[in-house]
């Protein structure tokens, strides 16, 4: 798979800064990467069915551990939660899990679901998932990239 564009890297990154910042997060605890698949999770569940969600998720981790090695403990649990992302021992906390690392898996699970099924689908998909994401206008739809 060619990498993220630009766009979707730069869309992932909003979302995990957004689940970052949010008040009132979709999941109790967790970093926010994690927060933001979990956020995306019912939609995608309802398009896509339980299994699909995982299978959508568990290429995501693939493509993203390409990127960056470090989540090679990164795992999808059957019920479609990620593991391994949080865990301390992982070398994931804080920043990286939130930045490059967590913004890879996000940019994958986005950057796939576009490949699926459109970007203008996609990016309504996120608008509903969070709807106060920030630049998540129109403007977005005539971009290069995808």
């Amino acid at each position: 798979m060619d990498p993220v564009p630009p766009t979707i890297h730069d869309l992932a990154r909003r979302l995990v800064a957004y689940e970052a910042g949010n008040a009132e997060p979709p999941v109790v605890g967790g970093l926010a990467a994690v927060r933001a698949c979990e956020r995306l999770r019912p939609p995608l569940t309802r398009l896509v069915g339980a299994a699909g969600f995982h299978s959508l998720l568990s290429r995501a981790v693939a493509l993203a551990r390409a990127e960056v090695p470090s989540l090679g403990p990164v795992r999808v649990r059957t019920d479609g939660s990620v593991e391994g992302l949080d865990d301390p021992g992982a070398g994931h906390r804080g920043a990286e899990a939130d930045g490059p690392a967590g913004v890879a898996v996000v940019a994958h699970v986005i950057g796939l679901l576009a490949t699926f099924i459109g970007y203008p689908l996609t990016l309504t998909l996120v608008r509903d998932a969070c709807p106060g994401l920030p630049g998540t206008g129109g403007d977005e739809g005539n971009r290069e990239g995808l």
